[in-house]
């Protein structure tokens, strides 16, 4: 089955799941540019892009689950991929600039 041939119903509901996936994505981008504060920042797209994600590759399963005619769960290692880096990432960052702050005396470090 190709593209063209995808039942309309089934069309309207990957561009569903991909929009709000791409919704959040924004959101987390956006929330990046507006939030004052290193620890605020850092915690808005990794929720974005984790759920946005989470979204889009689930609208990918359903595609080629489809065009396909069988389960197509290959995508879903992209998923599990970034659903465990992307928090350790955060981790990481977080920590390193719990750190950096202490060593330099600042004042508005979250505590311990």
């Amino acid at each position: 089955m190709t593209p063209t041939e995808l039942p309309l119903w089934a069309a309207w509901l990957i561009v569903a799941v991909t929009v709000c996936g791409s919704a959040l994505a924004l959101v987390g981008s956006v929330g990046l540019i507006i939030l004052e504060r290193f620890y605020e920042r850092v915690h808005a797209p990794t929720l974005g892009a984790t759920l946005g994600m989470a979204l889009i590759v689930i609208a990918s399963v359903m595609f080629w689950s489809l065009s396909e005619g069988r389960l197509a769960l290959r995508d879903l290692l992209i998923g599990v991929f970034l659903t465990v880096t992307t928090p350790v990432t955060l981790i990481l960052l977080a920590r390193a600039a719990v750190y950096r702050d202490r060593v330099e005396g600042d004042d508005h470090i979250p505590p311990e």
